[in-house]
């Protein structure tokens, strides 16, 4: 495992920060910003047709926007403009977000009943963070050296075992959006992570799937899906000892890759250290490929699904899916009445083609 350690400390209005270095270093830069108070926690309501819980999170309307590079609140501070990070400089640093949509709730919370159209209006307990890769304003994560996507790895790694350990959180997300395309408000290389206080909607899906597929045959259906991929071939795009890279079987998007760890884990704490280490190479080689297949920066998606904190830890395995709306140069597949209105996907690229795709780009 390479040397990442890790230096905790406040920001001007108590939020905390985290610097990852692959170096030994102090962290002594002080936010010296004017106090102010954070925010409320947002509201958690119920969709009564869904049972699905909904967010209201109105404090968010005054976040930054596509600000220029010059007033980038993730790029070190340098100069008279003090960002949110204090230092001037950084290899990764995680802290939590000035606008969260789910935040520490205050003491007593609990989750609310569904009790029909009474049921009441509480906090939206959890916690948002900020990932960001790399000091540099320009970039990605695909274009990072080796050596600092593993730091990223670590973070991600690190922040998903501690935040696991809040009570009032069910389920940990980390994920990055890259391209305005699909709502990107800062441009600069950055991820986030969502710990939310119930177990979304998607999850709870894929975890009563997977959860029945292993009562009945005694092994998580990821394992299996992975078998299937390595003896059909036709969709993998690369793999190496410990992760797979494939178009999954039935894709909902013109270009969506999965990669996998060969050994079935629940989360990213549960990594081996030798997984970890493996995982750079065969991020930069899927996210190059994607970038290649038109010769442009690709927006995209990148989610790591997870198993909830505390349920299906044996069933519902990590993997990373990395999803494109670009479906051809200048054009982008919009998720109109069908996809948006009843969540049935058609899709207009068979797999076989898109991994076909990926393999011939000319790294």
């Amino acid at each position: 495992m390479p040397f990442i350690a890790r230096h905790d400390c406040v920001m001007f209005d108590g939020r905390e920060i985290f610097y990852y270095d692959s170096v030994e270093r102090e962290r002594t830069a002080v936010d010296g910003r004017e106090f102010e108070e954070r925010p409320k926690p947002a509201e958690l309501r119920l969709d009564l047709l869904t049972n699905e819980w909904i967010a209201v999170a109105s404090h968010r309307q005054k976040r930054a926007f596509l600000p220029p590079k010059e007033l980038c609140p993730l790029c070190p501070t340098t100069g008279p403009l003090a960002t949110e990070i204090a230092d001037k400089d950084f290899e990764v640093v995680v802290f939590e977000n000035r606008s969260p949509s789910f935040a520490q709730p205050d003491p007593g919370w609990h989750m609310a009943e569904n009790s029909g159209v009474e049921t009441e209006i509480h906090q939206a307990a959890g916690r948002c963070e900020v990932v960001v890769f790399s000091d540099q304003h320009e970039g990605s994560f695909g274009n990072l050296p080796l050596a600092q996507m593993r730091t990223v790895m670590e973070a991600w790694r690190d922040r998903t075992r501690e935040i696991s350990k809040l009570d009032y959180v069910e389920q940990v997300f980390v994920f990055e959006n890259r391209g305005e395309e699909v709502g990107v408000t800062l441009n600069h290389p950055h991820g986030q992570i969502y710990a939310y206080p119930f177990i979304t909607p998607r999850t709870a899906r894929m975890l009563r799937v997977a959860q029945e597929y292993f009562d009945k045959h005694g092994r998580p259906l990821l394992t299996d899906i992975i078998d299937r991929e390595i003896n059909d071939e036709v969709r993998v795009i690369t793999q190496n000892e410990h992760w797979i890279a494939y178009i999954p079987f039935a894709a909902r998007y013109p270009y969506e890759i999965h990669v996998a760890p060969k050994k079935f884990v629940p989360d990213l704490a549960a990594l081996s250290q030798e997984a970890a280490d493996a995982f750079p190479e065969i991020a930069k080689e899927v996210l190059l490929r994607l970038d290649g297949i038109f010769g442009i920066a690709m927006a995209y998606i990148a989610a790591w699904h997870q198993a909830p904190v505390r349920t299906g830890r044996d069933a519902l395995g990590l993997h990373w899916q990395i999803t494109s709306i670009r479906r051809a140069p200048g054009k982008l597949k919009y998720l109109a009445g069908s996809e948006s209105a009843m969540g049935a996907f058609i899709m207009d690229l068979a797999p076989e083609q898109a991994a076909q795709a990926m393999r011939d780009v000319n790294l």
